[in-house]
């Protein structure tokens, strides 16, 4: 099951089978059958249950159309993944608010959304690369070997389409060692040091190509990858067992400039607490 269907991994087949959830031609279908071919399985999918998320953040600015918060980590902002109503987007419908830009669910910080549609069309357009507004994320990350206090630095690696044993491909940075490649799409990161700590680096990233999982794997092409990334590792090893959903790295939408409504000053949201506990 878990080579034909690689949504979930071969324990959590295993899992489902347990329960009894799997069906063979009508029986409940046991751990130790053996198939011979051109049976019927049926998988009885429980009821949907969303996983709890955290469900409250500060407000840094509304003005009845233009709203813009602090999103905590763990929070999804749009529908996918086996979230539905445990979304961003599902909690701000009474207000008549959506988002505007998209954060992974474990990136935290400034959000963008907006109440009327025609604001939003306009918000989106200048989030897009080559757009008029400028975000900075702050990322802790392993040292950056040759980075100094200050000091920018650009990395233009391209992001790459590798092997996955749970999803068949995977983006990911470029391998150490020689390894299948289906796909490469150029990208663009500036990276400053803010800060060093023995654990690792405070770091302020900016993107300039909107990639798929872009700082978590330029981050890792620099051998320094996100501390607490279970994806994306040391020496740009993917992990078998993880995926681009799995949470526990520390990555933060910091600021924010080129906003009208905000007269084009910097917006900013302070990192979660929790950061502290980490260094």
């Amino acid at each position: 099951m878990a080579t034909r269907y690689r949504h979930s991994a071969a324990d959590v087949w295993r899992a489902r089978i347990q329960a009894g959830e799997l069906h063979c031609n009508g029986q409940v279908l046991s751990a130790d059958y053996w198939l011979a071919g051109a049976e019927q399985i049926l998988w009885r999918r429980p009821p949907w249950r969303e996983e709890a998320i955290p469900d409250r953040w500060d407000t840094l600015h509304d003005d009845g159309d233009l709203l813009v918060i602090n999103k905590p980590s763990g929070l999804p902002v749009i529908p996918g993944g086996g979230f539905l109503l445990h979304t961003l987007t599902a909690l701000l419908e009474p207000s008549g608010a959506r988002p505007v830009h998209r954060l992974g669910r474990f990136t935290s910080g400034l959000q963008v959304c907006a109440r009327h549609p025609t604001t939003r069309a306009e918000l989106s357009r200048h989030f897009r690369p080559g757009g008029r507004y400028r975000k900075v994320y702050q990322a802790w990350a392993h040292r950056v070997p040759g980075l100094e206090l200050g000091q920018p630095w650009t990395v233009s690696t391209d992001v790459v389409e590798r092997q996955h044993p749970l999803l068949g491909w995977i983006w990911g940075p470029e391998p150490l060692e020689r390894e299948p490649i289906r796909k490469r799409l150029s990208a663009r990161s500036e990276i400053k040091l803010l800060d060093r700590h023995a654990q690792g680096d405070v770091l302020a990233v900016t993107i300039e190509t909107g990639r798929p999982h872009q700082i978590r794997i330029h981050l890792a092409q620099l051998g320094s990858p996100l501390i607490g990334d279970p994806l994306y590792l040391l020496n740009r090893e993917i992990s078998a067992r993880a995926t681009p959903g799995d949470g526990g790295y520390l990555l933060h939408a910091w600021q924010l400039n080129g906003l009208n409504q905000l007269g084009g000053r910097v917006i900013e949201a302070r990192p979660p607490a929790v950061w502290n506990q980490a260094f």
